[in-house]
């Protein structure tokens, strides 16, 4: 982990923007605030789920759409609005019962929660990325400038791409939350792309806040 430096660095002095299967660990322990972020410019706390188990459940048909998606990993993850164009990587639970995060030096890649659902299958899957390093601007700094009706388009392995529409882009203090809608394991297929924002507080709180883009899945096309 990153170890925050003497000085905030000027990149943090304003206020910034901020597995396969559906979860089945009861939401009262599903919030788990001592999750971090490792950034340049400290260390960002952010949601994470704690000791989830893998369930059952089969694939839910896309919304519009009359065939079923099979779960395959991201790969590839494209937001054209702030211009993202990025690799995805599989990534797990931190020892604390956080979501881990690619290491600093792939600053530039996002990482899909891979105890959850792939982009496609029924319920939420969760893709997280750093905002910023001591170096600059990371994966996800633009993220709160999305908007509703934006798309956002992830590559899976089995060379599918599916194609999701932004609902919302919230902020959150990471006190608040709110665990069903990030982690629960019902309803059509979703994204959530996450990071972090808000005041900087330095230490090993990081950031106040995360910020939260929430999508739902219109379209899917086939090679």
């Amino acid at each position: 982990m990153a170890t925050p430096p003497a000085a905030q660095p000027a990149a943090a002095d304003r206020r910034r923007p901020s597995g396969r299967s559906p979860w089945s660990v009861p939401l009262a322990v599903v919030l788990v605030l001592v999750g971090v972020f490792a950034t340049g410019a400290g260390l960002c706390r952010t949601v994470g789920p704690f000791d989830w188990a893998a369930g059952g459940g089969e694939a839910r048909p896309a919304r519009g759409e009359s065939g079923r998606l099979a779960a395959s990993r991201p790969v590839r993850l494209s937001v054209p609005t702030i211009k993202v164009s990025a690799n995805v990587a599989p990534v797990g639970q931190a020892r604390d019962g956080s979501i881990a995060v690619p290491p600093l030096e792939r600053a530039q890649e996002t990482g899909w929660y891979d105890r959850g659902p792939t982009p496609g299958e029924p319920g939420p899957a969760v893709i997280v990325g750093h905002v910023d390093t001591k170096s600059g601007p990371s994966v996800f700094y633009d993220l709160h400038k999305l908007r509703p009706g934006d798309t956002v388009e992830v590559t899976r392995a089995d060379h599918s791409v599916v194609v999701f529409t932004v609902d919302s882009v919230e902020h959150f203090p990471k006190d608040q939350l709110p665990a069903e809608r990030i982690y629960g394991d019902e309803g059509p297929p979703g994204l959530r792309l996450i990071t972090c924002g808000g005041d900087w507080l330095g230490g090993r709180a990081g950031y106040a806040d995360n910020v939260i883009a929430f999508a739902t899945l219109t379209s899917s096309r086939k090679p």
